[in-house]
């Protein structure tokens, strides 16, 4: 468990050295007897909900899900339902992590409501918190593809900004370069076909903040094709498409991780959304790259 998980039930008495409380200062020696006492989990307020999951892979420790455009992941103010973990309590049952005391789907990390793609689900505390392990040791890597305005002027890059909450609009994320406001975050894309005005790229991410690709293509003066936030839904062809922008045309299509029981190296890819997949064909067939 985390430290401030410890930190909390030591706080809370369930947690005893040699028959006696404990504080957080208290150090402990050869021969001590640490007990811990865990309550069973309690049930999470969220409520299940029998919304179709595209599961691509599914076994007693995780499952790698393919998220649609529009799902928000997590349930909070303004989204309290339809949510993919609203889908995940219904699916799983009682196979669920309990981390925290509360029985809950182990999101591992998140996506954007408006991007599409995979994402590694934890059905038990111990492989939570293996995962969590190799997301912050960059050991976890995911691949994305973006429809960009215009075309970066490298082939291929690595954006090393740090990200933080923007100063004046709270519901943004930006380039930041207060240490103290901004976090360590590194993009790597690679350029895949060039339209003139749009380009179609490849990104790959070191870290994993909110709205990283988003911020440092918007940085770099390219941002995702559709993105209300950073610049990307005025372009001609979200007024002539409305009916395919959905928000960002961003997808998550690859995922590549180990593990927690067998130690072997997974690997999953999916398909791009219908939407996008027909913007590429719009954008290609009208630079005559049919």
């Amino acid at each position: 468990m985390s430290r401030s998980a410890a930190a909390r039930l030591i706080e809370s008495g369930s947690v005893s050295l040699n028959g006696s409380p404990v504080s957080k200062k208290t150090k402990v020696r050869e021969g001590d007897t640490v007990c811990l006492t865990l309550d069973e989990p309690v049930p999470s307020a969220i409520l299940p909900e029998d919304i179709p999951l595209d599961i691509l892979y599914e076994d007693g420790d995780l499952l790698i899900v393919n998220k649609p455009s529009g799902m928000v992941v997590h349930p909070a103010p303004g989204n309290e339902t339809g949510t993919l973990v609203n889908a995940l309590l219904n699916h799983c049952g009682d196979s669920l992590s309990g981390i925290g005391g509360v029985i809950r789907p182990g999101i591992v990390h998140r996506i954007d409501k408006e991007t599409s793609g995979l994402l590694v689900v934890a059905k038990n505390d111990r492989s939570h918190q293996f995962l969590t392990e190799q997301l912050q040791g960059h050991r976890i890597d995911r691949v994305y593809t973006a429809i960009l305005i215009g075309t970066p002027a490298q082939e291929s890059g690595t954006v090393d900004a740090p990200i933080g909450r923007h100063p004046v609009d709270r519901k943004k994320m930006a380039v930041v370069r207060d240490g103290h406001s901004g976090r360590e975050s590194v993009t790597h894309y690679r350029l895949l076909e060039s339209f003139g005005g749009l380009s179609y790229v490849r990104c790959s991410l070191e870290t994993g903040r909110t709205h990283q690709i988003r911020v440092h293509m918007a940085f770099i003066g390219h941002p995702v094709l559709g993105d209300p936030l950073y610049g990307g839904s005025a372009h001609p062809f979200c007024k002539k498409h409305p009916q395919l922008v959905e928000g960002q045309f961003l997808h998550a299509g690859e995922i590549t991780l180990i593990h927690p029981t067998t130690g072997k190296e997974l690997h999953f890819t999916c398909p791009l959304p219908a939407n996008m997949a027909k913007a590429l064909e719009i954008i290609r067939a009208a630079a005559g790259q049919n």
